[in-house]
């Protein structure tokens, strides 16, 4: 068997590392950014922290900020479009998964004009040309998009969301700053949290792991286990813990790929406009309650995690149900939404999910391979 690792160049890490984006970028050749953001980093005065350091370097740049939650095909366009009459030559995409997706796939199409309906770019995309310079830049604690080869983008058009995977996107640099992700308000923690969780479990069981990825995403269990709640509450240490987690468990989900909780909290968003990491924390204990008897003995080092006593003594059986039951329980005190009918779904919305889950990217990387029919099921037993 080969396996694949792809990892940034560089990336930075601590408090005042958005300090090293104008050196970096001189000792690139680079000239201009074109700074890719949301209008709720403008607002609240996160980008300026980026935007005053290039000031203060005497580096131009550019900001674009028509990005979206679940950025929509038609954002991305437009980006590409901004970015050609900008005269910038790299991109730093700031923010949470939704900026820096789009900022991919400025990039991407920028670079490989042939893909500007987007659409193409669905899966392992078959291009030839690396991204335009791309500087990853956090202001969140779980997409890890600084990190991986992976977008999600919106087809409004169809009311789907559909994943690229493409080593030509990975940002050059990345720089995870706790600086930019202490503000984050109580719920987009929790939210950002769970999806590191989610990336970090499915990305440990998934059939594709190995010793390195186990490595980072075990590691990343545990980190979160210990932090997110705390996190949550705004304890400062606990919160940069979860920026490094989540920088950590993106290195290895990105290779060895994800599961159905992912697979199936795509269609949420898309068809319903769920919060990524709102919808992964529904379905992350159940779906583990689902793949729990195909996953040999790693529920143990999930449970241990999560400080359950007997993890690597007791019954295989009673510690993996003691595993699921851990993360059920630290969804209940995130006070995250437990069911996907407090989210906006109806019975009659379940066939199409059920639908768009089973043929979500995603969903082949689980440990226990689903049918739509058990989809449907899990759907249901969620309302």
């Amino acid at each position: 068997m080969v396996y694949r690792m792809i990892f940034n160049q560089t990336a930075y890490f601590g408090r005042g590392a958005i300090k090293e984006i104008p050196g970096v970028a001189k000792s690139h050749g680079f000239t201009k950014a074109f700074i890719v953001t949301d209008p709720v980093l403008l607002e609240t005065g996160t980008a300026k922290k980026v935007t005053d350091v290039l000031d203060e370097a005497g580096m131009p740049y550019e900001v674009f900020s028509n990005v979206k939650p679940n950025p929509p095909v038609e954002c991305i366009q437009d980006g590409v479009a901004k970015f050609a009459a900008s005269g910038a030559d790299f991109l730093i995409g700031l923010g949470g998964g939704s900026p820096q997706d789009t900022c991919k796939g400025i990039g991407i199409i920028t670079a490989n004009p042939e893909f500007s309906d987007v659409l193409s770019l669905e899966g392992v995309a078959d291009t030839k040309n690396p991204s335009v310079p791309i500087f990853g830049v956090p202001t969140t604690a779980g997409t890890a998009s600084e990190t991986t080869i992976n977008y999600v983008v919106t087809d409004t058009a169809n009311k789907r969301k559909f994943v690229a995977v493409d080593p030509h996107d990975i940002p050059i640099v990345a720089f995870v700053d706790p600086d930019l992700t202490d503000s984050m308000p109580r719920g987009l923690k929790v939210a950002t949290g769970l999806d590191a969780l989610t990336h970090a479990i499915e990305g440990y069981i998934t059939p594709g792991a190995w010793s390195l990825s186990d490595c980072l995403s075990m590691q990343t269990i545990r980190m979160i286990a210990k932090n997110l709640a705390k996190s949550a509450d705004g304890d400062i240490p606990a919160g940069e813990q979860m920026a490094y987690a989540s920088y950590i468990t993106g290195m290895a989900y990105s290779n060895v790929g994800l599961g159905l909780v992912h697979g199936m909290a795509h269609p949420l968003g898309g068809r319903l406009g769920v919060a990524h990491g709102v919808a992964n924390g529904i379905l992350l204990a159940p779906v583990m309650e689902y793949n729990k008897d195909f996953t040999g003995e790693k529920y143990r080092d999930i449970a241990d995690a999560f400080g359950v006593e007997d993890a690597y003594t007791g019954d295989l059986d009673k510690v993996r149900e003691e595993a699921v039951q851990a993360v059920h329980q630290l969804t209940v005190d995130l006070k995250n939404p437990t069911t996907i009918s407090e989210v906006g779904a109806t019975e009659a919305d379940l066939d199409a999910l059920a639908n768009d889950a089973f043929h979500d990217v995603c969903t082949p990387g689980n440990p226990r391979q689903a049918t739509q029919e058990d989809i449907l099921a899990i759907y249901k037993s969620l309302m």
